[in-house]
């Protein structure tokens, strides 16, 4: 079981190292995903169910989505004003 713990608290720590020196930001939105399912993991390891959904919810959750629909929309205005531009 140590192990085990020994093993997510490392993936964390390459978690946050990966989204910090990644460029691509669809590439981060997935590393943060990943971290906040295994951080609700160790919540359920530490025995708190409460914070554990709470962060599968939200962390990965609803962030993601917000995040992911967010980049949609950045790219769709920027589609938008090129094509302004090239018909000028």
């Amino acid at each position: 079981m140590v192990f085990f713990q020994i093993l997510l608290l490392g993936f964390l720590v390459f978690c946050a190292l990966a989204v910090s020196f990644t460029k691509r930001i669809i590439s981060a939105v997935v590393i943060f995903m990943s971290y906040s399912i295994v951080m609700s993991i160790i919540w359920l390891m530490l025995e708190s169910p409460d914070l554990a959904l709470t962060e599968a919810a939200v962390g990965a959750g609803i962030t993601s989505v917000i995040f992911l629909l967010v980049i949609k929309r950045i790219n769709t205005m920027e589609e938008a004003r090129s094509n302004a531009r090239g018909k000028k």
